[in-house]
């Protein structure tokens, strides 16, 4: 299957075009999408992917966000649990609308596309992907987690979070959030109740990444570190952080043996 790179961002482009590009959430998700695209090859070719599927894994990145724009159109906020679904929504944009083939004539992939979209943001894959499926979707889902860890830092918290600054640095981690740091998995939303526990719940995607490029990109680029050396005014939280960051010390030299 034939990828027409120049064609695919051409067709973005134009479809990210027509919502308000002065908004900076806007700026903040089209630069999102290269970025992931990047990875997702970046990935894809450490792994030996064969050709045709690192160009898949870069095709994956740039699609996997397009619904966030609509998102943002309808409901004004980038939050799920606020609004809708996002990689839902992408994912009908995509083939239930039929904009598939205004990025891809060929057809022959279609149902795994749609899958890695649609499952790019689940807490965990089913289990009865076959296995080309599952390793593209996990390189999605690695490239996507190692850049929301930059968006993290370089975009104010209080405007992914929706709070104000003394919400975010005057607030603790909750119990149930730290209880789950120390199982090494990703804080499910529903147990995320202070914007503390979303900071945490951020730098917890690492214990999700899958693949040895991915732990090398993340090491590389610093975003993790930086997030674990959060500023809080509160000194319980500051505590709590110095024991995240010996956690994550810990479990970051398990992964290197």
């Amino acid at each position: 299957m034939e990828i027409n790179r120049e064609l695919v961002k051409e067709t973005f482009h134009n479809y990210t075009d027509a919502y308000d590009s002065s908004d900076e959430k806007i700026r903040l998700k089209i630069a999102h999408t290269y970025r992931v695209a990047g990875l997702c090859e970046r990935i894809a070719r450490a792994e030996g992917m064969a050709e045709e599927d690192v160009s898949l894994a870069w095709l994956l990145g740039m699609l996997h966000d397009v619904g966030r724009f609509e998102q943002l159109r309808r409901y004004g906020t980038f939050l799920d649990a606020r609004s809708v679904n996002h990689a839902a929504l992408g994912a009908d944009i995509l083939f239930s609308d039929g904009k598939i083939r205004d990025y891809l004539a060929d057809a022959q992939e279609d149902v795994r596309i749609e899958t890695a979209i649609r499952l790019h943001n689940v807490y965990r894959l089913p289990g009865h992907l076959d296995a080309r499926t599952e390793r593209l979707a996990n390189v999605l889902r690695d490239a996507d987690k190692i850049d929301i860890l930059r968006v993290n830092v370089e975009v104010p918290m209080e405007e992914i979070l929706d709070v104000t600054t003394d919400q975010l640095r005057c607030c603790e981690v909750s119990g149930e959030v730290m209880e789950s740091f120390f199982t090494h998995s990703a804080a499910l939303w529903s147990i995320r109740h202070t914007a503390a526990d979303h900071v945490v719940g951020y730098i917890s995607l690492v214990f999700e990444l899958v693949f040895p490029e991915s732990f090398r990109i993340t090491a590389e680029q610093g975003y993790l570190n930086r997030l674990l050396h959060f500023e809080s005014r509160n000194p319980k939280t500051r505590e709590q952080f110095a024991v995240l960051r010996e956690e994550m010390e810990r479990y970051l030299g398990m992964r290197k043996r």
